[in-house]
Order: structure tokens, then C-alpha cells, then sequence
């Protein structure tokens, strides 16, 4: 299908990590399901029953066994509520494949799971293994369906609004509360929808499905879930491959600005390195600065058509846009310097049109309410709004103090998890991993969100991991470079020693250079 390219799995991983980035999109997503029932459940189980009906036909469905893994909403209260999770196994390439499948977990948190199928086997991911997808509790197609539509169209809505304002801090939190009191008025109980349970859910599907042994895969917060499964359930994992990792000892609104300035700075040392793009853009770092002072004081207000297409959208552009729009990966990355020198010219429209794609939202499809559960429950407890601030003033200390209030992409987050009302739970998620699995980290060098030293610092402590950096990459290497995809498959053949000479020979997309 024309929509899982390259390109559109480099769109796919900007929603990852983020609480109300903008997801583009067409179409409504299906409606949410209906709740779990009651009942004392002996334990998790796995249900037979038809795949996902998706908006678009995924190919790999048509062959896959599917069903449902019906689960305990809250392990803690027994013979309470129960869930629905889909389940996906779709069979390997290979005709003699592997005893030991992989099993994918998803970004997000909240993040649309069997969207990202086609990216998964266009990456050789079922080549010689069966490939286990399971939605995290809460995503579309389970039941509940923590889908927060409310949110949604606010995220289409603030493109044309100033980013950090108190009116939209008081439209996003409105919203927020109107989903907060839908979901709990249905029985929701929103405190049970966090990484440890998440986890365990992984942990009852591989017995639930008889398989003795199984590699893990997961990009982004599914990183942060796959450590906090290794570390509460190693039985029977093979192997732990991390995308884009965001360690769950590490993973805070902190993080978020030391991710962003890593990223960046990789990305001007690159333009420093690369002699074209170091001659026509010399001062790319100072100009982004001045612009990010600039549009804050001053934001711009302009009439825009979305990429999509559609009649032209209110447009306002100020420093918080900006920054969110490089963090999010809206602009292709060979194509930021350029971007930011026209931008500092008077012509604005690459970074317009990108926050103009916002405008169209695919309604209902992210679980925005996992999102807030794991969020407030597990990233922002124990940071005060100061050291959110001084974060943002290490990394970027010619920035605006309004800009560097809020975390890329998490805006108002303090204010969000006020609202959403459920316990903190940092003393039993922000642990660091350890044992003796064998664990690759992939990273790209501009990913904005995570950080690649942060895969370095928690590979320490994992005797048998290998770190990766792939060169020019940003959020979720796999998809979008051949060479990763070569590492994660020499990985699942030999995890304690996986190949990765490919790297030594990479180097990032040229970056595209314009008329002065």
C-alpha cells in the first residue's frame, strides 16, 4: 500500500512519545469498543475469533490467526472487570521457520498497534519467525478503548492557536476532563492501565498461546515496556531488541529536553561536517535560536492548505510550534537546515504546512487515555515545574523560558495529570533492568526524542547488549534503514553475537541545499 513507505513509517514513529502531538490523517477510526465484562477469571486466556476489520486492508492480516486475549483489567482486585486485548499471529515467510516467534510492542504509550503491521514485515520482521502483535490495553480495537476523541479534535483545533497560552492550556484540559469522565462513568478503572500491567498482559499471552520461548521487539514507550517486562517476567525471552529506547529508570519530562538538545546537536555537528551544508548554512544552530526568540515574542498567523489536502487552515506559528514541529520529525530531516534558513528569509512555508497537516486528525485512533494513565503515573511524578525549566535551559540555554516550561510535545502535562487523577507509581517503574538476556539497542543519532546516549547508560547494566547507532536516522531506526533491519535480523539469528559491520560504512542522507 501506498502508504507504508519509508517515509510514511519515518511519519508513523512522530506520534510515539507524544500526549497530543498531531497525528495526520483523513479519516474517523472505528468507534471504541464497548467495556470488558465482569467475572473472577483463573487467569488470562486467549479467545480465537476474527482480525481487526482496519480502515485500510493490511495485507498480513489475511493470513494471521487472530482472536482476543481476555485478561484481568486489575490484577490486584481478583474477580474484577476484565479486558479484551486483539491479537494477531501472523505466520513467518520462511517455510521451516523458527520455534521461537517475535512478539512487537508498540510506541505510544496509546500509540495504534496494528497500523504499524506493514512496516513490521516490510522490515523482514515475520521473515523467519512468526510475528505476535498484540494491541496494549486500551488501543483501538480492544475493549475498553481508551480513545480520547475529545483530545483529538483540540490537537486539529490548536494549529491555529498560540501554543502555550493560558486559553489553550484551558481548551486541552476541558477536553482532558471531558474524556476522564466518559471513561470512568463506563467503570473504566484508569489507574490499572500502566506498564506493569501492560506487561503482565504480555507475560499471560505467551503462556495463553503455548509458546515456550519468544524474542521481544519494541520501539519508543514499547521499549520502556519491553525492560519493565524483562525485569518482572523473563521467563521464557530469548532476546530483547530496543528501538528508539526510552529507559523506564530515565523516562520523565527531564528526559524529554535532554532527548531533544542530543538530537539536535547531532544534527549540527552533521551540517558542520558535511562541507556543502556547512558553506551555505555556517550558523545553523544561532539562527534556529534567533527564530525560536523571534517567533515566541513574535508568532506568525498565516492561511495554510494541509499537505493532505482540503481548503486552507488558520495557521499560527510561534516558538513552542516550532520546536514541537523539529521534535516531532514533521519536517524530513535532510531537509531541516533548509527549512530553518528559509524560515529565518521571511518564507515560513515548510514549517507552516507541517503544522497545518495537524488540522486533519484521524479521530479516535490513538488510546490518549493509556497515554495519560502511563504518563501521569509513571513520567512526571517527582520533577517539579523548575527542574521541567532548568532541563529545557541545559539543553537550550538561548531559548525562551515560555518555550522551555513545557517538554516537546508534552505541553501542560502538570496540569493534565492534576486532572487525570491516578496514583503515582515512579517507586516501583523507574527501575533499571539487569539480568543476563541478550539485548540490542538501536538508536539514530537525530532522533529528538530519545536520546541515543541513553540506550549507552542502560546497556550497562545488561552484561550481554549491544549498542547500535545508526548515523542520520531519527525515531524508529528500523523501518527506515536497511542497515538496522540487517542488525535486528543477525540479532534474532545470533543474539549474543549479531553482525553489525553495516554500520561502519553509513552515513546520513546529504542535506538538501538550496539557492541562497
Amino acid at each position: 500500500m501506498a502508504k507504508h513507505t519509508v517515509a510514511a513509517a519515518a511519519a508513523a514513529a512522530t506520534a510515539c512519545l507524544a500526549v497530543f502531538a498531531p497525528a495526520p490523517g483523513s479519516a474517523a477510526a472505528p468507534a471504541p469498543a464497548q467495556s470488558g465484562g465482569t467475572g473472577a477469571p483463573a487467569g488470562a486466556r486467549f479467545v480465537p475469533g476474527p482480525c481487526p476489520k482496519t480502515p485500510e486492508p493490511i495485507a498480513a492480516l489475511s493470513k494471521a490467526r487472530c482472536g482476543v486475549l481476555v485478561a484481568p483489567e486489575n490484577r490486584a482486585r481478583p474477580g474484577g472487570r476484565t479486558i479484551k486485548l486483539a491479537v494477531a499471529v501472523i505466520p513467518a515467510v520462511k517455510a521451516k521457520p523458527g520455534a521461537d516467534p517475535v512478539v512487537f510492542m508498540s510506541g505510544g504509550p496509546g500509540g495504534e498497534t496494528f497500523d504499524d503491521i506493514p512496516f513490521l514485515v516490510d522490515s523482514g520482521l515475520n521473515r523467519d519467525r512468526d510475528l505476535v502483535i498484540m494491541a496494549q490495553r486500551g488501543n483501538l480495537y480492544d475493549e475498553p478503548n481508551l480513545a480520547c476523541p475529545e483530545l483529538d479534535r483540540v490537537a486539529a483545533q490548536s494549529v491555529g492557536l498560540p501554543s502555550y497560552t493560558p486559553s489553550t492550556q484551558r481548551l486541552t484540559l476541558d477536553a482532558v476532563k471531558r474524556c476522564r469522565d466518559r471513561l470512568t462513568a463506563d467503570g473504566t478503572d484508569l489507574s490499572a492501565y500502566n506498564s506493569t500491567e501492560n506487561a503482565a498482559d504480555f507475560a499471560d499471552l505467551r503462556t495463553a498461546l503455548g509458546i515456550k520461548q519468544w524474542n521481544v521487539y519494541g520501539h519508543s514507550y514499547g521499549s520502556d515496556l519491553a525492560l519493565t517486562y524483562l525485569r518482572l517476567h523473563p521467563q521464557g525471552i530469548r532476546a530483547v531488541a530496543l528501538d528508539s529506547a526510552a529507559p523506564p529508570q530515565f523516562v520523565s519530562l527531564p528526559f524529554g529536553w535532554a532527548s531533544a538538545g542530543e538530537g539536535l546537536d547531532h544534527l549540527y555537528r552533521a551540517c558542520a561536517a558535511e562541507p556543502r551544508c556547512k558553506s551555505r548554512y555556517p550558523d545553523l544552530e544561532r539562527t534556529l535560536n534567533e527564530q525560536v526568540r523571534k517567533l515566541e515574542a513574535h508568532p506568525l498567523t498565516l492561511n495554510v492548505r494541509p499537505p493532505q489536502g482540503g481548503d486552507p487552515v488558520k495557521v499560527v506559528l510561534d516558538g513552542g510550534a516550532l520546536v514541537n514541529l523539529l521534535v516531532a520529525k514533521a519536517i524530513p530531516l535532510a531537509d531541516v537546515p533548509a527549512a530553518i534558513d528559509e524560515l529565518a528569509r521571511g518564507r515560513p512555508e515548510r514549517f507552516a504546512r507541517a503544522r497545518a497537516a495537524g488540522s486533519v486528525q484521524v479521530v479516535g485512533q490513538n488510546a490518549h487515555g493509556l497515554t495519560n494513565s502511563v504518563v501521569c503515573s509513571e513520567w512526571v511524578p517527582g520533577h517539579s515545574a523548575s527542574e521541567v525549566l532548568n532541563a529545557g535551559r541545559r539543553a537550550f540555554p538561548d531559548w525562551p523560558d515560555p518555550v522551555l516550561a513545557q517538554t516537546p510535545q508534552l505541553a501542560f502535562q502538570e496540569q493534565v495529570c492534576r486532572v487525570w487523577n491516578v496514583p503515582d507509581r515512579t517507586a516501583v517503574q523507574r527501575v533499571a533492568p539487569a539480568g543476563s538476556v541478550p539485548t540490542l539497542f538501536l538508536n539514530g543519532t537525530f532522533d529528538m526524542k530519545t536520546g541515543a546516549s541513553w540506550a549507552q547508560k542502560t546497556a550497562r547494566a545488561l552484561p550481554h547488549s549491544t549498542t547500535v547507532q545508526i548515523p542520520g536516522i531519527g525515531h524508529w531506526t528500523v523501518p527506515q534503514s536497511p542497515c538496522a533491519q540487517k542488525v535486528l535480523a543477525s540479532f534474532l539469528t545470533r543474539p549474543t553475537a549479531p553482525d553489525t559491520g553495516c554500520v561502519a560504512d553509513l552515513t546520513w542522507e546529504p542535506f538538501t541545499i538550496t539557492p541562497k
